[in-house]
């Protein structure tokens, strides 16, 4: 297993609108991350900075990295662009993390 972080950012005056949207995740769009290797997934904000803290683990890296060119993923990204910031592809950015420490 995988385990992979970002960090992104939601604008301020979404922060509900944005839990909303993931609360009412489209099944296709959980069909498609399970089959591109999601285990599990978790994103977590922190209101005072506006920052989501993205937390998952996949099966396989190549795999995961395939979503981000499917129909579904896609459109998801178009649905968001007006509640977060967003690269010229729609994609939001992400900033990647390197885990630094692990125990257990």
């Amino acid at each position: 297993m995988i385990r992979k972080a970002s960090v992104m950012k939601v604008y301020k005056e979404h922060h509900e609108e944005y839990r909303r949207r993931h609360d009412e995740l489209w099944p296709e769009m959980e069909q498609m991350l399970r089959e591109h290797g999601m285990i599990e997934y978790s994103i977590f904000l922190d209101p005072a900075t506006d920052n989501l803290f993205a937390y998952l683990v996949v099966t396989d890296e190549e795999l995961w990295a395939r979503s981000a060119d499917t129909e579904v993923c896609r459109r998801w990204w178009a649905y968001m662009k007006d509640i977060m910031e967003t690269n010229a592809d729609d994609s939001p950015v992400a900033h990647e993390l390197t885990e630094v420490f692990r125990l257990g």
